[in-house]
């Protein structure tokens, strides 16, 4: 009779724990920039690694944790399928610099990014300010502080 309560109450007990657990992927949904539907306004997440920016195709797409991407071709789909984790844009596709400098939440331009070991960083660039350039005077104090406020936000 006590295993019987014993299992019993360790039941209740994670049947409990997964309720109380948010979903992931609504978590993630809810701090990624999909303003246009997909994560990077739509661009192949693959193709800045390879160092030219591709719009995606809007029927080769891919949802990863919640988080759908387009790609210009099925082979970096392929790519993005074996690494997701590896291609995905840090603090969930907003601007590196605006997260970095307060931990604001700012659109992005899909064609001004830089990568830092093996990191995607995406940045907002419109109406003359451009703030990669603002970034690379800074990085090295923006990218722990920026890394810091995206660990309380998400």
């Amino acid at each position: 009779m006590k295993n019987y309560l014993l299992f019993f109450l360790f039941l209740l007990l994670a049947v409990g724990y997964t309720q109380a657990q948010p979903s992931t992927e609504a978590e993630r949904k809810k701090h990624f920039n999909l303003q246009r539907g997909f994560a990077a306004d739509g661009y192949d997440p693959v193709s800045y690694f390879d160092n030219k920016p591709l719009k995606g195709n809007k029927n080769i797409t891919f949802t990863h944790k919640g988080i759908k991407y387009a790609f210009a071709n099925h082979e970096n789909l392929k790519r993005f399928r074996e690494k997701p984790d590896f291609y995905e844009p840090q603090y969930g596709g907003w601007c590196a610099y605006a997260v970095g400098l307060d931990g604001s939440k700012v659109e992005i331009n899909p064609n001004t990014y830089k990568i830092v070991d093996n990191k995607l960083y995406l940045f907002y660039n419109s109406f003359g300010n451009n703030t990669k350039n603002d970034w690379d005077k800074n990085e090295k104090k923006l990218l722990p502080d920026a890394n810091k406020y995206w660990s309380k936000i998400k």
